[in-house]
């Protein structure tokens, strides 16, 4: 099993195990947080990835906790993820879009003047979001503050706006949604003890603190299909102020109602900086036994890393994120063991098509290099 042969299952027909992992990069039109031409260029750019997950998208308007990021709750929003969408399949690609509610990792600036809400009124310690006002036309990071507790109202209202964003992001032509429920955002919240306070149906035990994720599969996946859902978790991150000594159980524990649901696969977010903490092969043994469906894994993967894990079953496809910024043909690259350009961290979010669209293909590159010396000859 290579990591550039395609991959078929149930749910997915792709033409490499090779995932385009979702990354923020908030070059949205404003106002109206509005997909744009230049996004749909670079998703396109993108598409020999096997599948592209979209950077992570608003399902309301009080769902959002970074400038300019997507949503996909107005005509507006749909309207120009339909040409991401036409752009990506025209190049031959799949494309799933990444649905969240980021909870209390937000700011009033996002909330009409509110608090976030969260699944408790705890509010993370040293975690901070990026807004871009009046104050701070350059973009500046600021810390989050203390969000309310939700009620049920607001929960059966988010797990509706869920549902409502799975159903317009198939409108707008996306193969399926990807359901955030990792990284210290909302579902994420109600997952960890240390978050998750609550003493009614949806704190305490595991039982209870992963029923929230499971309406919010439910829902959707009433809306569009199970086959067309993909579910995010992140046992082993804990930035955002979310570490839990009850995760790696309580993860486990969903995997396995997931696998139930038939959603089309489960996507691993590994914790990807120097000192992280990795994930013992254990767990992975454990969550093969539990989930049935396809299994993305992504965290500072090469081609060796990537093909021991597919080869050991314990993952179908490897997500790539930073290495698709500035190698928009990454697969070819890798596939030929050809450098890796490096990316500009200026321009990660926010801005215009410099550090975006503007990284050229490795024969782009070549044949720029190849002008330029017929140049200096002449």
């Amino acid at each position: 099993m290579s990591l550039f042969t395609a991959y078929e299952s149930a749910a997915l027909t792709l033409q490499n195990r090779i995932v385009m992992a979702p990354m923020t990069r908030a070059r949205t039109t404003q106002p109206g947080n509005i997909p744009n031409d230049l996004m749909a260029q670079y998703y396109a750019q993108r598409a020999s990835a096997g599948l592209i997950i979209t950077e992570a998208t608003q399902i309301s308007d009080d769902s959002q906790g970074y400038s300019f990021t997507p949503g996909v709750y107005t005509e507006a929003q749909i309207d120009g993820w339909k040409k991401v969408t036409a752009a990506v399949h025209e190049a031959g690609g799949k494309i799933f879009n990444q649905i969240w509610h980021v909870g209390r990792v937000s700011h009033s600036i996002f909330q009409q003047g509110n608090a976030p809400i969260a699944p408790s009124a705890i509010a993370p310690v040293g975690t901070k979001v990026w807004i871009v006002d009046e104050q701070h036309p350059e973009g500046q990071m600021v810390d989050c503050p203390e969000p309310r507790e939700m009620t049920q109202a607001d929960i059966d209202r988010v797990v509706a706006d869920f549902a409502n964003a799975g159903a317009n992001a198939v409108a707008a032509g996306f193969d399926g949604i990807e359901i955030h429920g990792g990284n210290g955002y909302l579902i994420d919240q109600f997952l960890r003890t240390n978050s998750n306070h609550r003493t009614d149906a949806y704190g305490g035990s595991p039982e209870k603190r992963i029923r929230f994720l499971l309406e919010v599969v439910e829902a959707v996946s009433a809306q569009i299909g199970a086959d067309k859902v993909g579910v995010r978790l992140a046992p082993y991150v804990t930035f955002k102020d979310m570490a839990c000594p009850e995760i790696v159980e309580t993860i486990l524990l969903a995997a396995k109602h997931l696998s139930a649901f038939g959603v089309a696969y489960l996507h691993l977010s590994e914790a990807d900086w120097d000192d992280a903490p990795q994930v013992p092969e254990s767990f992975r043994v454990e969550l093969r036994k539990v989930f049935k469906g396809s299994i993305i894994v992504a965290g500072r993967y090469d081609v060796e890393r990537a093909t021991e894990v597919i080869e050991k079953g314990y993952a179908d496809l490897v997500a790539f994120g930073r290495a698709f910024i500035a190698n928009p043909d990454l697969p070819y690259r890798l596939a030929n063991q050809l450098p890796l350009s490096p990316f500009d961290k200026g321009p990660l979010f926010g801005g215009s098509a410099a550090g975006y669209t503007d990284y050229p293909s490795y024969q782009a590159a070549l044949r720029a290099v190849i002008r330029s010396s017929d140049d200096e000859v002449a």
